[in-house]
């Protein structure tokens, strides 16, 4: 039988001793290295060194093997006086007796961490937390798996044996959890440099499997998409492959509208979303007039806003006192938007087809012409308003016809309406002689009434005197001189419509030169 230990003697130095060896160890692989060290065989490290057996002493290979045969499956075999000559000889040679031999340690076996440093150079302190940590993960894991066992229970109706009753979910337990996916979240970062993104996070997107963006192999370009946006758009494609349309969808889709404005698909999905849960129109726009004052000038609201309109419209259409209702609040919150861009072209085509579709057309109905006065009031140069303003007078369906267009003559826009657009021209031209907008307004609607560039010589004739005379000549405004030289050339006084031109590239506006010069040139070749 084995030998009793002898506290005092050699045995107990050379614990201690070895001990000392292990607390002097600074990093894990030191650590394991001397704890390899310790349990090794007596004379391994000798027979190592020396280059294998043959290479001890006889001494050395007799105790070597008498450390084999200590194992209790080989001297058990022995005969008692065998056994005990062997103990003998193994407590003579002053050797612990240790039959636990672990594997050599490689630097590189305990992997790396998410900054890529080797496990194998950490203090034992730092090791001891790491491995704190993962027992944490694992317990919120084990949680986790519980969870989702208790949900499955729950939506196949199953009995718990125990209690007798059915499975159920709770919000506590659904809150409870997304606790934990937090705390996942947190210790899987920690220790693994991984980023669990909010739907991965969340216990309601369980059941979706995301899409990611597949790049083409050895993609020139591979866009670097930031984390959070990677993976909803993951499960945006999951849930739109899948034709599914619900709140979590519409919450989605806010989403990744908050962070790519642009993105007209998610746009178009939004919509269908709506649509299929006849989502109240006002509890949209709500919303939505929001995204659009943080974004002026994306295009993809307002085409939402119209695709609404159009889902929306059918319900209120047989009512005029809420289309008015209607029509009041999108022009008050368009006026909003131009407070911010009063010339923001998304704006203006939404308002042009906002009065197609509500049908406001009529100033007392609506007030949408004085809306537009106040508009250009407030600045005389704002050309969308000009636009806008000619679009309103001259679309309206009440006398207009139907798609005339924009520059050519229409007999059934009465006369008073031509004259009051012609003296509302005029009276804004002289506050801003030099403001191309009403000139041009004032040329088309003279256009539209079918009347002639010399209808309102008179009045052009005030902006410019003493055409030609170097030293008496004024032009108060170029877009006048402009004007003239065309009455000039309507009326065939080919000779003063080249002296207009020719002033006008000589110094009213040598800026455009090169157009003038062409203007004279034309109409001599027209008349030759």
């Amino acid at each position: 039988m084995p030998p009793k230990n002898n506290k005092g003697g050699v045995n107990a130095k050379g614990s201690s001793a070895k001990q000392e060896d292990l607390t002097k160890t600074q990093t894990v692989y030191e650590r394991a290295q001397a704890v390899y060290d310790l349990t090794r065989p007596p004379y391994d490290k000798e027979r190592e060194e020396l280059g294998g057996l043959h290479n001890l002493s006889t001494v050395e290979k007799t105790a070597y093997a008498n450390w084999f045969c200590t194992a209790p499956e080989e001297y058990s075999y022995l005969p008692k006086k065998a056994q005990k000559e062997l103990w003998k000889q193994v407590n003579e040679s002053n050797r612990p007796l240790r039959r636990g031999q672990i594997d050599k340690p490689r630097p590189d076996q305990w992997g790396r961490d998410k900054n890529g440093r080797n496990i194998g150079d950490y203090t034992v302190q730092q090791y001891e937390q790491r491995i704190e940590t993962q027992a944490q993960l694992t317990c919120v894991k084990a949680l986790g798996r519980s969870f989702a066992s208790k949900r499955l229970f729950a939506s196949k109706g199953l009995v718990d044996s125990s209690t007798g009753e059915k499975y159920t979910l709770t919000e506590e337990d659904i809150k409870a959890e997304k606790e934990r996916r937090k705390e996942m979240a947190a210790l899987t970062r920690a220790l693994y440099g991984v980023k669990m993104g909010p739907y991965s996070s969340d216990p309601e997107w369980d059941d979706v499997v995301p899409i990611p963006q597949m790049e083409p192999e050895g993609a020139l370009a591979a866009i670097a998409y930031p984390e959070d946006y990677d993976e909803a758009m993951s499960y945006l494609r999951a849930v739109m492959a899948a034709k599914e349309y619900s709140p979590r969808c519409l919450k989605l889709t806010e989403h990744v509208i908050s962070m790519n404005p642009a993105h007209y698909t998610v746009w178009l999905y939004r919509f269908a979303n709506i649509q299929h849960l006849d989502m109240p129109l006002l509890d949209e726009l709500e919303w939505l007039n929001e995204v659009a004052l943080d974004y002026l000038k994306n295009y993809q609201i307002w085409h939402h806003r119209q695709l609404l309109l159009d889902h929306y419209y059918p319900t209120i259409a047989d009512t005029p006192d809420e289309v008015k209702r209607f029509a009041r609040s999108e022009r008050a919150f368009v006026m909003q938007m131009f407070a911010e861009d009063a010339k923001n072209y998304h704006v203006w085509s939404y308002r042009q087809y906002l009065t197609r579709k509500l049908g406001m057309w009529e100033n007392e109905a609506h007030g949408e012409l004085d809306s537009l006065e106040g508009m250009i009031d407030d600045d005389v140069r704002n050309n969308s308003a000009w636009s806008h303003r000619f679009f309103l007078v001259f679309s309206n369906p009440r006398y207009a016809t139907p798609d005339s267009h924009a520059t050519e003559p229409d007999p059934q826009v009465p006369a008073d309406i031509i004259d009051r657009e012609v003296a509302y021209a005029q009276a804004k031209i002289a506050l801003a002689p030099q403001n191309q907008s009403p000139w041009n307004y004032l040329r088309g609607v003279l256009v539209k009434g079918g009347r002639k560039l010399g209808s309102v010589q008179v009045f052009v004739e005030q902006y410019v005197d003493n055409l030609g005379d170097a030293e008496k000549e004024q032009v108060r405004s170029s877009h006048a001189l402009e004007h003239l030289a065309d009455i000039y050339e309507e009326a065939g006084d080919k000779e003063k419509a080249d002296l207009c031109w020719k002033r006008l590239g000589e110094k009213w506006d040598r800026i455009r030169l090169g157009y003038w010069e062409w203007k004279r040139r034309s109409m001599k070749a027209a008349s030759s």
